[in-house]
């Protein structure tokens, strides 16, 4: 995925606006950031997830393993 296409998936959620913070685009609904291209250099983009989304995605991924430091 670059670039184009996390911008292009973004965009097709209802409502979705994409505006810019700090010089970097990022991605709105209801005037709220869900996701930005910040990282983009890097070749990341970045969302917004509460506490329990990110759960979610973790016990989606039955190899996932999460380093704590």
């Amino acid at each position: 995925m670059d670039a184009d296409d996390f911008r292009r998936i973004a965009l097709t959620l209802p409502g979705a606006e994409e505006s810019s913070h700090m010089g970097a685009p990022d991605f709105r609904v209801g005037g709220r950031i869900f996701a930005t291209l910040a990282s983009q250099s890097q070749g990341y983009g970045n969302l917004m997830l509460t506490a329990e989304q990110q759960a979610a995605f973790v016990d989606a991924q039955s190899d996932y393993q999460l380093a704590v430091t």
